[in-house]
């Protein structure tokens, strides 16, 4: 399906029976391989094992809501600022908003946390931007709330040893380190020497006996080296013990070429089903085998995403919203027009040209959002 493609159909599909079961049940399956990863350090054992039970108990409240006809994802995504101490190459902030944007203040932040807390959310992915620019306020809300598993996608370019120290105070936040492959790789995107600093935080992160992963986005160009044995190998060397492969989305005009084709997309996930099994180490990747939920998991089937200025979106990769977090609360939110709308045809958004239906069908999205406007006026 492309994004030229004759509008979508209006009846919704029958939901498919067990996703959400499913769903659950990979989340607990994946903490589970977390807690067998970090055994050896009874600390990090301690707020594992929170966590997971916060999991079960989470899934359960959301199924009780889910009855009443309110969907509440496990998965939130909140970026916390639009600004970043970096200018890489394809930048999803840079290429879907508009330049820096208003951000939630801190008692909004805060508040959003305790709503998603209260409603059954198990996992809040903070991103940006650079999410360390608010690095006081994100170890605040996870001594605040340690049964949520937070997972802070970062440059690493801001974690300096206050940084690690109060990152070590905090074990129910995962920092995700971003590289793009080798030095090569890495540098090209993101400036050089960055490559041998993200080493050196690496080191510190180690030293003080963080639990910490790396994120790669992946292209045509680097699939082979990122998902080596050797790239693994010498990643878990420097003390990193989660991997996401994110796959790329063409956001920036003119890097189509760069997508994964069909046969390294599903290279990608047999290597990631391999290193599982191969590594003592988490590998997971985005946005996954969605076809064995039905379809596209964003809008609030799985996950949902909530820019910095507080609009509530279906992905960070579809910047379209009807509904500001700055307004309403996040159980209003939920019951957004657009996202019902979006989540009325999740059966025909399936992983196309980019790992996101949404954004190869971002002017069907479009047209949603402005759909809704003219309903309001």
């Amino acid at each position: 399906m492309n994004r030229n493609s004759n509008p979508l159909p209006e009846t919704p599909p029958e939901p498919v029976r067990g996703y959400r079961e499913l769903l659950d049940a990979s989340i607990t399956d994946a903490l589970r391989q977390a807690l067998r990863i970090i055994a050896a350090d009874p600390a990090l054992v301690v707020a594992g094992t929170r966590i997971l039970a916060w999991q079960n108990k989470a899934a359960a409240v959301r199924r009780a809501h889910e009855a009443e006809g309110l969907p509440v994802p496990p998965v939130l995504f909140v970026s916390v600022t639009s600004q970043c101490n970096l200018a890489c190459r394809g930048c999803y902030m840079r290429g879907t908003h508009a330049g820096p944007a208003r951000e939630l203040d801190p008692g909004r932040l805060s508040s959003l946390v305790r709503e998603a807390s209260g409603l059954g959310v198990s996992i809040i992915v903070f991103a940006g931007g650079e999410p360390m620019i608010r690095r006081a306020e994100i170890a605040g809300l996870a001594r605040s709330y340690p049964r949520i598993l937070f997972a802070v996608f970062s440059n690493g370019l801001l974690i300096d040893d206050a940084a690690a120290r109060e990152l070590a105070g905090t074990k129910n936040i995962i920092p995700m380190i971003s590289f793009e492959g080798f030095r090569n790789e890495t540098d090209a995107r993101r400036g050089t020497g960055v490559y041998d600093r993200l080493l050196e935080v690496c080191a510190r992160l180690k030293q003080n006996g963080i639990f910490f992963g790396c994120s790669v986005t992946v292209t045509r160009s680097n699939a082979d080296p990122v998902t080596s044995d050797l790239f693994v190998r010498e990643m878990l060397a420097t003390g990193v013990r989660v991997f996401v492969f994110v796959e790329y989305v063409p956001i920036e005009p003119g890097t189509e070429a760069l997508v994964l084709d069909d046969n390294r997309r599903t290279a990608l996930y047999e290597r990631i089903a391999l290193f599982n099994k191969k590594y003592p180490a988490l590998f997971i990747g985005f946005p996954g085998e969605e076809n064995a939920f039905g379809g596209c998991l964003a809008a609030g089937r799985g996950f949902l995403h909530i820019s910095a200025s507080g609009d509530i979106e279906a992905c960070p990769a579809a910047p379209f919203s009807d509904t500001n977090l700055a307004q309403v609360s996040l159980r209003e939110a939920l019951h957004s027009p657009l996202l019902s709308r979006i989540r009325s045809h999740y059966h025909l958004l399936t992983e196309t040209n980019g790992g996101c239906a949404l954004w190869t069908n971002r002017e069907w999205v479009e047209g949603l959002q402005n759909e809704g406007r003219n309903c309001d006026e």
